[in-house]
């Protein structure tokens, strides 16, 4: 992609080690077909709908043993139709000193998995490379939650962020796949209602377009090593839009992002989701908005996941890492 703007920085990331490219052609031969079929079974026969995604979300309940790395520290958090918990590293202060900065994380799972067991460990992580504490928010979903809910959950995070005395210029949206098209329109939700901007958004291979016509066409649909454009287009015609049409106001790469706040995507170079990677870039020159764009070659979806046995993932939260370190200590961004 080439930039149409100065704002726009796009990197490619250097050549895959050996462990993200064997971990590439494992994912193309197990993953991809298993996800092919469970979309199938989302979209059609008698399981079609709400009765698939209460199946899907029972991957979060699976996902319960799954721990945060040593040294990470939590609180929980209730609030009125979600719950989030903090995580931290036990080396520095936790949420109840506001001064630092936080994040607030919006996990994947194509709105109808994941949670807080799921992406705990990941999240703890990008905490730990950022040395702030990390508010990860349990949105709602399908079936119980429109598209329109997650984004108020996203919002209502956000303003208590705000109402616990964190500063706005220190408060960083992110989230992954699901949650970093989310954490897009959070942002959005945020200036359109009059709130302060925060810091920044990070964003790992975003599902930010939920008009799957791009993507279908986009050579990337036949190679992605998991998911396919079809897959990403289930739970929007089977859930979000039960009318059949699909509001483009939903898909953040629709809108104006003119007050947003810096950006930081992360995608794998063969990703479907590279297009809306790509779209939201495009939007933020558009709007003289920074942003970086890192192609990581051939990392698979979210392979930040994977961070405790491939290096390239640990290298790619350390990337984010910088990229917090740069907004919360008033650095100009790509300093």
């Amino acid at each position: 992609m080439t930039a149409p703007h100065a704002t726009v920085h796009v990197e490619l990331v250097n050549s895959a080690r050996r462990s993200t490219r064997i971990a590439h052609r494992i994912a193309r031969s197990t993953l991809r077909p298993a996800a092919d079929t469970i979309a199938k079974i989302g979209a059609h026969g008698p399981f079609a709908g709400a009765p698939a995604f209460r199946v899907a979300n029972v991957a979060e309940v699976l996902a319960a043993p799954l721990r945060a790395p040593r040294g990470t520290l939590r609180e929980q958090v209730q609030f009125a139709n979600f719950r989030a918990e903090w995580l931290w590293h036990n080396s520095i202060d936790g949420p109840s000193k506001p001064t630092g900065g936080a994040i607030v994380y919006l996990h994947g799972g194509a709105f109808v998995a994941g949670g807080l067991h799921s992406h705990r460990r990941l999240a703890a992580k990008i905490a730990s490379a950022s040395a702030l504490p990390l508010l990860n928010v349990d949105y709602r979903q399908l079936p119980k939650g429109h598209i329109t809910d997650s984004v108020d959950d996203a919002v209502q995070a956000y303003r208590y962020l705000l109402d616990q005395g964190f500063a706005p210029e220190k408060i960083i949206l992110a989230g992954d796949s699901a949650g970093g098209g989310l954490a897009f329109a959070a942002a959005l939700a945020i200036r359109d209602r009059g709130l302060a901007t925060p810091a920044a958004i990070v964003a790992i291979a975003p599902f930010a377009d939920f008009d799957s016509t791009r993507r279908a066409a986009h050579p990337n649909d036949s190679i992605d090593p998991v998911m396919s454009a079809f897959l990403l287009s289930v739970p929007v015609l089977q859930g979000f839009a039960t009318d059949g049409i699909v509001d483009p106001a939903w898909s953040p790469v629709n809108h104006d992002f003119t007050g947003l706040p810096p950006v930081l995507i992360q995608v794998g170079s063969t990703e479907v989701l590279r297009d809306d990677a790509e779209q939201l870039a495009r939007r933020c020159a558009e709007a003289g908005v920074p942003c970086t764009l890192q192609v990581w070659d051939h990392a698979i979806h979210d392979f930040h996941v994977a961070a405790d046995v491939l290096p390239d993932a640990r290298a790619a939260i350390a990337e984010i890492g910088k990229f917090v370190h740069s907004i919360t200590e008033g650095k100009q961004v790509g300093q």
